[in-house]
């Protein structure tokens, strides 16, 4: 009944901090990576925790990224042969990355992005929000609370610097 057409799309892991996140996005390149995809990885430059030229997870796992200041950056590497385009710590570029990655979807481009979804303050981070409901499919990660042991789905801010946290 439908002709099955190539036709790019969004997924978006997202949760709060020490979820698994990169982990997930990383896991993901990996097997898309067996598959013999080719996988162009980006964070932007402002993420540098643990690697300047890595995604990295807070296990130990790292991948070989191109780290870019601007989401327009992107299609500077991106040819017509790149299957997958993968970005870690999504949260931190601004809305310029919507129409660059609706460009890639109708090239026939899969999508994968991780980020926080909330601020610690309980607020979405706009450019998530916004891509999860552009998504295809939307992954959720849960931590688990160092106090109680329990899921959380919150990030908690340890700076008390500011108003937003939670308690």
């Amino acid at each position: 009944m439908y002709n099955q057409y190539r036709e790019g799309w969004i997924e978006v892991i997202c949760g709060c901090m020490f979820a698994g996140k990169t982990e997930e996005l990383i896991r993901r390149i990996n097997v898309l990576s067996y598959a013999r995809k080719n996988i162009l990885v980006f964070k932007p430059k402002i993420d540098d925790r643990y690697s300047t030229t890595e995604i990295a997870s807070h296990a130990g796992s790292k991948v070989p990224c191109i780290v870019i200041s601007e989401a327009k950056e992107i299609l500077n590497h991106v040819n017509y042969d790149t299957d997958v385009v993968a970005i870690d710590e999504v949260q931190f570029f601004d809305e310029s990355l919507l129409p660059i990655l609706d460009q890639l979807i109708l090239q026939g481009k899969r999508i994968i992005v991780a980020g926080l979804d909330l601020y610690a303050s309980g607020e979405p981070w706009p450019i998530v929000a916004k891509l999860a409901c552009k998504a295809k499919y939307v992954e959720k990660l849960h931590a688990v609370c160092v106090d109680c042991g329990e899921e959380a789905m919150y990030s908690f801010r340890l700076d008390s610097n500011t108003k937003d946290d939670i308690v």
